[in-house]
Formats: structure tokens, sequence, C-alpha cells
């Protein structure tokens, strides 16, 4: 195969070059579904020859790890892996061992897949300040790489910020450097109080958060998000068919940012 070199004067704007700590793209795995195909080895393949230098993680939705055939998972992963994108277990997966009192049990079978991560999630169960630190500790210790989702899915009140940043330094402090908030917490927060998301990107902490958007507001809400957090902000919930998309957005591609590459102008979309 010819090795084909885009001539400097048409290079697109850089973005970090993977492992990121900023402009972090998580996408979703949801399997066979409307959203784009990701859930089998020949459509994660295609997908990752096109986009893998713009996924970062790779979250297997909900109880998927244990809906799709167990030979199905491992080979996926591993495909992931060969791709420098991290595969791991959504918390909902967590949360329902926890609530069966089979940690243990989940460790096991993550091993078994081979899936090197997982999400810690309070979507529908809560932990104490030492319980959380409990799991997070137990799950690396098993050589489980974790990622900490913080918020509810049927949140009641706005979220605190303080309360935020509280579990942000707490679990940096235990190697975690970024917090997934939950999707709800953030349309809650939109809603009831818009101008805490000016001060929520202010805080000196914001580089340790990962928003997650809704596949389903795609692209206004995640174009939104890129006019309120800045191109860089790091985004969780990405559907496979949206990756690429997204990617372009944060480069000024596309008519939904205005093709603020020619334009300069990104305020607005495209149009009348």
């Amino acid at each position: 195969m010819t090795d084909i070199t885009t001539p400097a004067e048409l290079a697109l704007p850089l973005r970090s070059a993977k492992p990121r700590r900023h402009g972090i793209t998580s996408m979703i795995d949801f399997g066979p579904d409307t959203f784009g195909w990701s859930g089998g080895e020949h459509g994660i393949r295609d997908l990752l020859d096109v986009a893998a230098d713009y996924i970062d993680y790779a979250k297997i939705y909900a109880m998927n790890a244990l809906l799709i055939p167990a030979d199905v998972v491992k080979r996926t992963t591993r495909l992931y892996l060969d791709a420098g994108v991290m595969p791991f277990a959504g918390g909902i997966l967590f949360e329902y061992a926890w609530r069966r009192n089979e940690i243990d049990g989940l460790i096991a079978l993550l091993k078994r897949l081979a899936i090197p991560g997982l999400e810690i999630s309070e979507n529908y169960v809560t932990l104490s300040a030492d319980e959380r630190a409990r799991m997070i500790d137990r799950f690396q210790q098993a050589d489980v790489k974790v990622v900490y989702e913080f918020g509810r899915k049927n949140p009641e009140d706005p979220l605190s910020l303080d309360h935020l940043e509280g579990i942000v330094r707490a679990v940096a402090a235990q190697g975690i450097h970024h917090v997934t908030v939950e999707q709800c917490e953030m349309d809650l927060l939109a809603r009831d109080s818009p101008q805490s998301l000016k001060t929520l990107s202010a805080q000196d902490w914001f580089s340790h958060v990962v928003i997650e958007a809704d596949p389903y507001a795609f692209p206004q809400q995640h174009v939104q998000m890129l006019r309120d957090f800045g191109r860089d902000v790091n985004l969780a919930n990405i559907a496979p068919g949206q990756i690429l998309r997204l990617e372009g957005f944060r480069r000024g591609i596309g008519r939904a940012v205005n093709y603020s590459l020619l334009s300069g102008d990104d305020s607005r979309p495209a149009g009348i």
C-alpha cells in the first residue's frame, strides 16, 4: 500500500495525540444499534480503521458484557486494545454486581472476558466515601483500570460543584485522572442553573471532568458543549456513528460549526 502523506500546507488544525489528558472522546459501544454498528468484531474493525486516532475510550454499554457472547466480547476487546483504545465495562454492570454482593464474581468475569477496565458509577446505588474508595482500591488491586462516573440517572436537584470537586479530588488521590459526569446531571444543571456551566468550566479542576453528551441530541448539544467549554472539552457517550463528525466539529469542519475552519465564526451553524 502506498503511503500517502498530507502536504503540510493542507494539514488540519492540530489536536493532541493519544494518550490525551484533554480533548478526550469516550465512545459508547451500544452493539448492533441504529447509532452505528460497533458490537461485533467486523463492525469494530471497520470503525477503528477509520477513526481509532479519535477514540480514547470505548464503553461496553450497560449489560452488554453479559448479553453479547463471551468469545465475541474477548475478540472485540482485543481489537480496541490493539488500536490504542481503552475498553471498559459500563457502570450499570458494576451496580448490578454491587446490589447482588458479587464483586468477586464481577472481577472474575472481567478477567474471563479480558476487559481491562470498569466504570464505577452511582446511578442507582449510593456509596459512602469509604465504600467508594474501597471499591476503587479493590478493582485496582485486581489490575482493573477504574473509570469513575459521578451522578444519578434521576437527579432531583442540580449538582453541587463543591461536591463534584470533592469527588474529583478524592478519586484523583487514587490515581483516577478523569471523572465522567452523568448526562442527566448536566441536563438538569443546564435547565435549572445555566450560569453554573460557566462556573464549572472556570474551575481549576475542570480539565479532570468528562461530560456525558446525549446521543439523541447530536449534533446540536455536542456543538453547544464545544462552544460552552471549548473544542478540547472531554466528552463521553459518543455513539460510533458520531465519532468522525465530532472530530470534524472540534477542528471547525461541518455545517453545525459554520465551517469555522474557513469562516472563522463558529458562533452559529451555517444556514439562513
